[in-house]
């Protein structure tokens, strides 16, 4: 009589990962590569998943975090030979689709917003203001550039220059990631790393995507109508702290806001 073992019958396992919200953004429950590491080790090895699917809605963020966290998704990727899916809500731009692009396919819905591969600094000039009340800044340093772009005092030809070096070699290792990771998918039309951002048909054509498809039909579709998906996303804390943290939490909020709007969300 042969011995049936039903266990070795599982339907396969999809992890999924949400990965939602601005990237190293200060306050809880933002995405950084600390917060995340423990959730994308237990992803890949609880249970020996099929897949791992990226769940992304994220307009972007910290370029180092997006590296780290990107990085991390490859490394257990190619130790545990777990095939990455990412597919994308709302938005997946700059930072937003480094994270994407780490998976070894990017599937999207036909609304979802694609791209913006550029780099950005943004800030502000207060000193005419502080002229005006009468306020003078003071600043003291021990190496001439130590208070470059200084928001208190005139914007210097030299200190933009420096910048836009600096900026350009973030842009530079954010086009060798894209290119390296979809390879000969991609279409480039002159566009493509000119910070532009596009819908999903429009950046399937230019390789961007794989194609427009949600989550659990695109997974039933590889691995079978009886797929079983086990969820996995950071942890909002039950009651907010009070003081300083409330304040802090609230700016990372409107930071976090601000970043969706740039893309009409």
């Amino acid at each position: 009589m042969k011995l049936r073992l039903p266990f070795l019958n599982n339907p396969p396992l999809v992890a999924v990962v949400r990965l939602s919200g601005a990237i190293g953004m200060s306050g809880r429950g933002s995405l950084n590569d600390v917060t995340l590491a423990p959730i994308l080790e237990r992803a890949f090895r609880r249970g020996k998943p099929a897949a791992v699917a990226l769940q992304i809605n994220s307009p972007g963020g910290s370029p180092v975090q997006s590296s780290l966290i990107g990085s991390r998704i490859r490394r257990l990727s190619d130790e545990l030979n777990v095939p990455v899916f990412a597919f994308v809500e709302d938005v997946a731009a700059s930072g937003g689709y480094w994270l994407a692009s780490a998976a070894d396919e990017i599937w999207a819905d036909e609304s979802s917003v694609v791209g913006s591969i550029g780099v950005i600094s943004a800030g502000f000039g207060a000193h005419i203001f502080l002229a005006r009340q009468g306020i003078e800044r003071r600043v003291h340093t021990a190496g001439r550039s130590k208070s470059m772009l200084d928001p208190f005092s005139p914007e210097k030809e030299e200190d933009v220059s420096r910048l836009k070096v600096l900026l350009a070699e973030m842009h530079q290792t954010f086009i060798n990631q894209i290119k390296t990771r979809r390879g000969d998918k991609l279409n480039d039309n002159g566009d493509l790393f000119t910070g532009e951002f596009w819908l999903a048909r429009r950046a399937q054509e230019l390789g961007l995507i794989d194609g427009i498809g949600h989550l659990k039909p695109k997974m039933q579709e590889r691995f079978g109508e009886k797929v079983q998906f086990r969820r996995y996303g950071l942890k909002k804390p039950l009651f907010l702290r009070l003081g300083a943290q409330v304040a802090q939490d609230a700016v990372a909020g409107l930071e976090e806001r601000a970043a969706y709007a740039r893309f009409g969300l």
